[in-house]
């Protein structure tokens, strides 16, 4: 409701994972280097952990956008399911059907394995993606580590990423798991933010949204919405946007500290998860 107001074409702080407001920080564009070359190198699995909020789910969009024909994708995001409902939902993906009669284990990654071997013969790369990875059961990791033994005499059938929150380091460390963990070769952990960042961050979403208009963001806003945000995009994303709605109705393009701090009032301190070893300073702040 307020991007006419500031000049906007869309709002730029939506919180849904769009590819086009990807922010590249170093690490961001590290991250979706380690998928490329895992893909590009048929490495098998890939590994991309870090905090809820951090951009996981927005990099695996970005890629799926940004790769060729040449790649068969399958994207699972429920990540509650049975081994069983997992194989039904990679064949579903890859558009593979098979008899409502034969829906056993075995029959489906018969038909999987075709598909593969169809596909290389094609030279094309097949590429399974499961985002929130830290919620799926051991069983079902287990059958993930099976479906990378589909491969030829040379090269792996199928390239696994896996998309997680740090807790799934934690349980691929488990001894049940240890063949899985071995196999993944190919990691990389999303970190927060740092200040400056998170300055660039606001400012390219503020252009991508055909931005910044009319908006200007005092130094000591952008202070402020680092040390709440702590680095983390989501927060950012829903600090700001609060935060313009708010000058919107004060009718100023100037978001200063006074309004961010308004911001945080409304959203509920809460909401920013009490991770900051400086936790009650901060919180001190908005009183000043």
């Amino acid at each position: 409701m307020y991007a006419a107001y500031f000049g906007l074409k869309e709002n730029p702080f939506n919180l849904s994972p769009e590819p086009r407001y990807l922010f590249l920080s170093k690490q961001h564009r590290d991250a979706l280097n380690c998928l490329i070359y895992g893909i590009k190198e048929k490495k098998g699995f890939v590994l991309i952990s870090g905090g809820i909020g951090l951009g996981k789910t927005t990099i695996c969009r970005s890629l799926l956008s940004a790769l060729d024909d040449s790649v068969e994708t399958a994207l699972i995001f429920n990540t509650a399911i049975s081994d069983l409902d997992l194989l039904e939902t990679v064949l579903g993906e890859y558009g593979i059907s098979i008899n409502s009669m034969s829906k056993t284990k075995k029959n489906y990654i018969d038909a999987l394995n075709d598909f593969l071997l169809q596909n290389f013969a094609a030279g094309k790369t097949a590429v399974l993606l499961i985002d929130e990875a830290q919620n799926l059961s051991h069983g079902v990791m287990e059958q993930i580590r099976m479906l990378s033994n589909l491969e030829t005499e040379t090269e792996k059938l199928i390239q696994i990423i896996l998309i997680g929150q740090p807790e799934l380091m934690d349980t691929l460390m488990l001894p049940a798991l240890r063949q899985l963990n071995e196999r993944i070769t190919v990691r990389y952990e999303l970190k927060p933010l740092s200040p400056l960042e998170v300055t660039e961050y606001i400012q390219h979403r503020l252009i991508v949204a055909q931005g910044p208009g009319s908006l200007k963001f005092t130094s000591g806003a952008l202070n402020i919405i680092y040390k709440f945000s702590e680095g983390i995009p989501r927060r950012i994303n829903a600090l700001c946007d609060r935060a313009l709605l708010i000058a919107y109705t004060k009718n100023t393009s100037k978001i200063d500290r006074k309004i961010v701090k308004l911001a945080v009032h409304d959203i509920g301190v809460n909401y920013f998860q009490k991770t900051m070893s400086n936790w009650t300073k901060i919180r001190a702040r908005l009183t000043t």
